[in-house]
């Protein structure tokens, strides 16, 4: 079953046509002068799922036989549903040392043939030389992406929506845990729907609300977050080193004058100092280094006529009788006012849905600290009519906070790229599933404290032009040590690599695939026929190949590339079995083992060995 016909049984239910990114397509991007001229290069089409390699792909070596193609969101974009110790998402998978994996024969043999160990070393599963390339990073972050110095306007935060969920918007179990989660894997901002709670007014509930989703204590979330930040800090001070990056909390406010009152006192109760009450006592705008240890809240702000949802109202699903329903629904239930003293909590991130465009003009002056809440599909229409400069001038002053559509019901994620490209602070993912955006969102964040400093042209004064020209990456890719593949499928696995381009233009086209050829066992392979009669077994494959993109200089520092380990099954969907992937500014130079993860988000044993190679043209 596809996702939108499980969630139609769920809930006995005729099957809705949930899926709105067709739509998205033709929505128009421009990031600057500099890269507008790519715009009329850019061609629509779809993705296919049944992607066996060819040379036209990029790989090299023999064709495969053409598949035929599918719509855009096909299988290997989806995830599962993360568990308890999934590990990825946030940004926190990549960083552990991998000396306690094994290396294939294969791969040591590539090393020696590199150049990398010494000839006598491949035949032996250890040695020192091998264990310095274990130990070499899987990214390598620039000192500036985890400066501390800036204003909190001039950073992406890894970001969790519908934080309390642990399954499907509609259906799923609500708890606490998922917090504790959401900042292990590197989230620092969670969000938080509060509603009344009909038992204990001074107590609310947090949950999804006018859907079957089960019920939380609003304090029990509280304790939640605020455990794991004492966590982090006493881990930071043992280890001397620097305080947890502030977590924010969105909170979106259902509830009546008391059920707020009850979330002022429980977070004042709860939290204690690490809350952020008033203004730090700074001469200028605080950094994030002031903020550190820190719990801060974004709170919706009604000073002026903002209660109107004009703009969201016109975003890529307002032509649908359901979403609208839904949401004349919440609106009927939404209080009219936050009380002055849950307004107060908002001190760094007041959050408005606004009634126009003044202040993508520059225009609004109130809040001072006001933080602009929208729908993805708002903010591709505002790109549509409006240049891009203004927003990425707003976002180097202001935040935005860009979330999933009102109609991915089934718990699907926007496509973050397009968001961080105009400098969005955050774009909200749900992390129910470990899919292409949390993937894409782990390699964003990887080796930073879930605050990554934008480049020099989406920030302040002074004003510096997004690099002209184009850069190309390579990707060498030389084979997988141990695959993971389901029992039994030792033997029959068809394992190939295929990697997608993501950056900020991405959401107009089908992102730019590369693939290997499929391993065969019996296939001669000029790297390694000469050195060994028997070629390694499919769960040790050997590529040994290339795969290149050439693309302007101005998606650099914020482009994502994919990775894949598919099976080419005959007759079948080619399944995902591993997954990583890799933001070409951290890229590293070097043969390094990238670990692969499955698709809940865990580690696995397997680890692909690859390098980057980075050239300006």
């Amino acid at each position: 079953m596809t996702a939108g016909t499980d969630l139609a049984h769920d809930l006995q239910l005729p099957l809705l046509h949930l899926d709105i990114s067709a739509r998205l397509l033709d929505t128009r991007f421009i990031m600057s002068d500099t890269i507008s001229r790519l715009l009329s290069k850019v061609h629509l089409g779809g993705d296919s799922s049944k992607d066996a390699p060819s040379d036209a792909a990029g790989g090299k070596g023999a064709s495969a036989r053409k598949r035929n193609k599918t719509s855009v969101n096909d299988g290997e974009d989806c995830g599962d549903f993360v568990e308890d110790d999934s590990l990825a998402g946030g940004g926190k998978a990549y960083g552990h040392n991998r000396t306690n994996v094994r290396v294939s024969e294969a791969m040591r043999r590539v090393l020696a043939q590199e150049g990398e160990i010494p000839e006598d070393a491949a035949a032996a599963e250890k040695s020192e030389a091998l264990d310095a390339i274990l130990k070499r990073p899987q990214v390598i972050v620039p000192d500036w992406v985890n400066d501390r110095s800036h204003p909190i306007s001039e950073y992406f935060i890894s970001t969790s929506h519908n934080t309390y969920l642990s399954g499907r918007q509609l259906v799923g179990k609500s708890t606490s845990m998922t917090y504790t989660h959401a900042l292990r894997i590197g989230c620092r901002c969670v969000e938080i729907d509060a509603w009344d709670n009909d038992d204990n007014l001074d107590e609310p509930e947090v949950t999804h609300g006018l859907t079957l989703s089960s019920k939380i204590p609003f304090r029990d979330v509280c304790k939640a977050i605020s455990d794991q930040v004492d966590v982090e800090i006493a881990e930071a001070k043992a280890a001397g080193t620097p305080l947890p990056l502030p977590v924010f909390i969105s909170l979106e406010n259902h509830c009546k004058e008391r059920g707020q009152a009850g979330m002022h006192d429980i977070m004042l109760s709860v939290f204690g100092d690490k809350l952020v009450t008033q203004s730090i006592d700074t001469e200028t705008e605080p950094t994030v280094k002031d903020l550190e240890g820190k719990i801060t809240v974004m709170v919706e702000f009604y000073g002026v006529d903002l209660n109107a949802d004009d703009t969201d109202s016109s975003s890529d699903s307002s032509s649908d009788e359901e979403e609208r329903a839904m949401k004349k629904k919440k609106q009927a239930t939404k209080p009219a006012k936050i009380i002055p003293a849950l307004a107060s909590l908002g001190i760094y991130a007041q959050s408005i849905k606004p009634k126009d465009i003044s202040w993508l003009r520059g225009e609004l002056r109130e809040p001072q600290n006001h933080m602009i809440n929208v729908s993805e599909g708002t903010v591709h229409k505002l790109l549509e009519k409006h240049d891009a400069k203004a927003m990425i001038a707003h976002n180097a002053h202001h935040l935005i906070r860009v979330y999933p559509a009102g109609l991915r019901i089934d718990s699907t994620n926007l496509h973050p790229c397009p968001f961080w490209a105009v400098g969005a602070q955050v774009a909200a993912l749900n992390t129910q599933t470990f899919d292409a955006s949390m993937q894409i969102n782990e390699a964003f964040f990887a080796g930073t404290a879930g605050y990554a400093l934008k480049p020099a042209p989406l920030r302040r004064d002074p004003p510096v032009q997004m690099p002209k020209g184009s850069v190309r990456v390579k990707l060498h890719i030389a084979g997988v040590s141990d695959l993971l593949v389901q029992p039994g499928r030792e033997d029959d696995v068809r394992p190939y690599v295929t990697c997608t381009l993501h950056h900020g233009l991405s959401h107009r086209s089908k992102p730019e695939k590369r693939k290997t050829d499929v391993y065969k066992q019996h296939h001669h392979h000029p790297h390694l026929v000469h050195r060994h009669p028997e070629m390694p077994p499919p769960t040790q494959p050997v590529w040994h190949e290339t795969l290149e993109w050439t693309f302007d200089k101005a998606f650099f520092d914020l482009a994502v590339i994919r990775i894949l380990i598919k099976s080419d099954d005959r007759w079948k969907e080619n399944p995902v079995l591993c997954v990583a992937a890799m933001r070409t500014l951290f890229a590293p130079k070097e043969w390094s083992f990238i670990r692969l993860l499955d698709l809940k988000g865990h580690e696995t044993q397997s680890t692909l060995l690859a390098k980057f190679e980075i050239e300006d043209i």
